[in-house]
C-alpha cells in the first residue's frame, strides 16, 4: 500500500514512522520542512490532566502510556521524561485546583496534595510564590524534547523505508483506483491511501479539497488561536518537572534551558508583530520568572505559534467519510497524542481496524452541523491542554 503524509509536523512524522513499520510505501511531504509548524512551539506537557470529556480524557490517558512505550522503540537522544508536575494554586484558583483533583482521583488518575517542602523538592531550584494556598503532584505526567522525539520519528521512519521530502500540497482528490495529491509545482502524486496532518492549515487544504475539516477561527475566537512561549538558559534553577503557577508555567528543555508560558498574555499577542523581549510582553515574562528563580533570568527568546485547533476542540482522527481514502488527523493535544495517534490511524489505514478510543473523534461528526453548534461543548483551559 502507497501512502502520502500530508505535514511533517510531530502527527505526520508519528503516523508516517507507524505507517513505514507496516510495511506500506509511505512519502511524507511538508510545505516547508520537518517541525516548522506548531510543533516548533509547544509546551510539551504530557498529561490528561484537564481533559474533562470523558472519551478524550481516556484518549489522552492512552497517549501518556504509548510515550513510555515508544521511549523504548526508539533510537537516539532521550526525548520523553515522565518527571511529574507540580501545580500550585493561589485563593482565585484554588476551588478549580480541588475540584480537578478530586475528579482526577475518582477516575484513578495518580493526584496527591503536597506541602511547600515537598513541591520544592520535586520541583527543583525554584521558588514557590508567597500567594500559594494549594499544591498538587501529578506523579504520572511528564513532558517531551519536541525537536529530539521529532528527529528520533523521521530517523526511524526513514530507517523503515519512508520518503521524506519538501512539497507543498494544493489539493487532495479521491480518484476511480485511490487518491492523488496535487503539488503547487503542478505535478499529481497518486496513492491508496492519503493522510492529512496538517495542523492549523487542514481546513485550509481541505477546502481546496472539497472536505469540510473545520478549524477554530481567528473570527470565532476574536484573535487568532495563540502559543506564545520564552525560552531561557538558567542552569542554576535545576529545574525537574513541569511547574504551574498562577502567573508562568514552566518546563525543563535541553542544555540547561526553561520554557515558560503566560497564558493570560496570549490574547495581547499579535502574529502579525511577534513581541520582543525588550517589549511590554517581554518585560513581564521576564518580571515573572524572577520571581521564581533564585538569582534574576537571562534575555528571554520569545517564540509565536498559532495552535492547531479543531472546531470542537476535540481531536480529529479518521477518513473524512464512509468510502474516503482520505484520513484527517489533526489535535491540540498533539504532543500528549501523537504516538498513539500514530499508531492507532496507521493500523485503521492498513488493515481496516477500527480503534474504539477513537470512535467518537472522526471527522464525519461534523457532517450537517452549523457551525454555531460547534462551539457549545468545547473542553475548558484549552490553552493549558
Amino acid at each position: 500500500m502507497k501512502v502520502i503524509v500530508v505535514g511533517a509536523g510531530i502527527l505526520g512524522a508519528s503516523v508516517a514512522r507507524s505507517l513505514a513499520a507496516t510495511g506500506a510505501d509511505v512519502q511524507l511531504l511538508d510545505r516547508w520542512g520537518p517541525g516548522t509548524g506548531a510543533t516548533a512551539t509547544t509546551f510539551s506537557w504530557v498529561n490528561s490532566n484537564r481533559k474533562i470529556q470523558p472519551g478524550y480524557f481516556r484518549l489522552n490517558v492512552a497517549g501518556m502510556a504509548e510515550h513510555a512505550k515508544l521511549a523504548e522503540e526508539l533510537n537516539g537522544p532521550r526525548s520523553y521524561f515522565r518527571s511529574g508536575s507540580v501545580h500550585c494554586a493561589d485563593a482565585r484558583n484554588e476551588p478549580w485546583l480541588v475540584d480537578n483533583v478530586e475528579l482526577l482521583r475518582a477516575r484513578d488518575y495518580p493526584a496527591r496534595w503536597v506541602g511547600r517542602a515537598e513541591a520544592a523538592r520535586i520541583a527543583g531550584e525554584i521558588r514557590i510564590p508567597d500567594s500559594t494556598t494549594a499544591i498538587a503532584h501529578f506523579p504520572g505526567e511528564g513532558y517531551v524534547l519536541p525537536d529530539r522525539l521529532l528527529r528520533n520519528l523521521l530517523d526511524d521512519a526513514r530507517r523503515r523505508g519512508a520518503e521524506i521530502s519538501t512539497g507543498e500540497v494544493v489539493a487532495v482528490d479521491e480518484t476511480p483506483g485511490g487518491s492523488a495529491v496535487t503539488l503547487a509545482t503542478g505535478e499529481v502524486r497518486a496513492a491508496d491511501r492519503i493522510v492529512l496532518a496538517t495542523g492549523r492549515w487542514t481546513d485550509e487544504l481541505a477546502a481546496r479539497s472539497g472536505l469540510d475539516i473545520p478549524m477554530m477561527t481567528e473570527i470565532e475566537q476574536g484573535s487568532p488561536i495563540i502559543g506564545l512561549l520564552g525560552y531561557a538558559t538558567v542552569p542554576e534553577a535545576g529545574l525537574r518537572c513541569v511547574v504551574h503557577t498562577p502567573s508562568l508555567n514552566l518546563r525543563p528543555a535541553a542544555h540547561g534551558k526553561t520554557v515558560v508560558q503566560a497564558l493570560d498574555l496570549n490574547a495581547e499577542v499579535d502574529p502579525a508583530r511577534p513581541p520582543s523581549t525588550d517589549g511590554e510582553i517581554g518585560r513581564a515574562i521576564a518580571r515573572r520568572f524572577a520571581d521564581l528563580l533564585p538569582a534574576p533570568p537571562p534575555e528571554i527568546e520569545l517564540r509565536v505559534a498559532i495552535r492547531s485547533m479543531p472546531a470542537d476542540g476535540y481531536t480529529i482522527a479518521g477518513f473524512t467519510s464512509a468510502h474516503s481514502r482520505v484520513y484527517a488527523l489533526v489535535t491540540h493535544s498533539g504532543i500528549t497524542l501523537a504516538p498513539l495517534l500514530g499508531r492507532l490511524a496507521a493500523a485503521e489505514i492498513t488493515d481496516d481496524e477500527t480503534s474504539d478510543l477513537l470512535r467518537t473523534f472522526r471527522p464525519t461528526r461534523f457532517a450537517g452541523l452549523p457551525r454555531s453548534e460547534l462551539v457549545v461543548n468545547r473542553p475548558t483551559r484549552l490553552g493549558e491542554q
